[in-house]
């Protein structure tokens, strides 16, 4: 038995599978985990989600902000955006079901010395924290869909780190903690997110680090994340970063947990997108 975690597959179906038959991996007997952003951007995410769905016995998968984005979509909350590809899945037959399946996806996952999060978790936060946070998302979300994701969006509208404080209990500590999992990268001297920040580390502004700096979590606990392609593969005994930008024809990340063992599949002919 493996658990393979995988990094931000974003629609790339293609590249997928052929990682896929590298990892050997067989429903049952293997685990596949998933760090978010299964979709959008890339040409397959209708075939990349209907896999993932046929299989969910068999995977874990936490909220990215593009599944956040196709349910916004889904709802009526945002329109489709210019480099959005999910007219396919929003047009499908199954994409209410889909929809449902992905609204129920977890924000944070913790397992045997893991903690999978799709961008990052808020700085200063223990782990009783980061659960209680992602639980309070998860039921927010699963109360009134459509109620969450416009105030999520309506967050995000202008500068999300001017955003109040994160701690704190109710559904508006619900939605910024929420965002914070799904778009964090850096924060600044105070702890607060930096959200409109995507670049390489060398670029980070002056009196920013990386979030994963500092961390308030136990020593044994290593945090599996996504969502900063301009970081790319990233391995250290606290943090591991497993996107490693196949939608911008980069390559697919997967790591075995047992061992650490890392497979990197290059993105297939038209999976890539240019920046």
């Amino acid at each position: 038995m493996a658990t393979w975690v995988v990094g931000d597959v974003q629609g790339c179906f293609s590249t997928f599978q052929a990682l896929l038959d590298r990892l050997e991996f067989r429903p049952g007997r293997d685990r596949l985990w998933f760090v978010g952003d299964l979709v959008n951007r890339g040409p397959d995410s209708l075939g990349m989600l209907r896999w993932a769905y046929r299989r969910r016995d068999s995977l874990v998968c936490v909220l990215g902000n593009h599944e956040l984005h196709l349910l916004a979509q889904h709802e009526g909350v945002i329109p489709a955006r210019g480099r959005d590809t999910l007219e396919p899945l929003l047009a499908a037959p199954d994409a209410a079901a889909l929809c449902d399946w992905v609204a129920g996806l977890p924000f944070v996952h913790r397992e045997n010395g893991f903690l999978l999060v799709h961008a990052g978790v808020p700085s200063g936060w223990d782990l009783p924290q980061i659960e209680s946070g992602g639980r309070a998302a998860n039921r927010a979300l699963a109360q009134d869909r459509v109620r969450f994701l416009r105030a999520l969006y309506s967050l995000r509208g202008d500068r999300p780190g001017d955003a109040g404080e994160l701690p704190g209990n109710g559904a508006g500590e619900a939605v910024r903690a929420a965002s914070v999992f799904t778009r964090i990268r850096i924060v600044n001297a105070e702890g607060r997110p930096a959200f409109d920040f995507d670049g390489v580390p060398e670029t980070i502004p002056a009196g920013h680090r990386p979030w994963f700096e500092g961390l308030s979590l136990p020593e044994d606990l290593t945090v599996l994340f996504g969502h900063w392609a301009a970081l790319g593969l990233m391995v250290s005994d606290r943090a591991v970063c497993l996107d490693s930008g196949c939608v911008w024809n980069g390559s697919l990340t997967a790591l075995r947990l047992e061992d650490g063992e890392l497979r990197i599949q290059p993105a297939a002919a038209g999976d890539g997108r240019s920046l």
